[in-house]
């Protein structure tokens, strides 16, 4: 049997250069893979996980939210903050009230599809 060693090794003098170039045609730029990276750090905190569901189901106002949660209003304000920043969820004012939804179905769709992912 090899050892793990000896798996990783790449012979350079046998690379597939049509593969490797038609990879390299396809990457995006550097630009939009560092803003995907951060994208996903976002989902990377279960409270915002678990206020994107709560907009999954209705839109909310923070205190609702934080009431579900059994959180802070401060600690929900602080999350959506950044989920806003991140173009995840978009709000809306109505007298002094501001209510939270998701911005649109991609975040619902990114979110099913991590639950797939986990679920398999």
């Amino acid at each position: 049997m090899p050892e793990i060693n000896d798996l990783e090794r790449c012979d350079y003098m046998h690379a597939h250069e049509d593969i490797i170039a038609k990879v390299n045609a396809e990457m995006p730029d550097e630009e939009v893979l560092y803003d995907l990276a951060e994208l996903f750090k976002i989902f990377g905190d279960s409270t915002r996980i678990k206020i994107l569901y709560v907009l999954f189901e209705s839109e909310m106002c923070v205190c609702d939210i934080a009431q579900l949660l059994n959180m802070t209003q401060s600690a929900i304000s602080h999350q959506l903050r950044a989920l806003k920043q991140s173009k995840l969820v978009k709000y809306r004012r109505e007298g002094k009230t501001v209510f939270y939804s998701l911005a649109d179905g991609h975040v619902r769709t990114i979110i099913n599809q991590g639950i797939e992912h986990v679920a398999e």
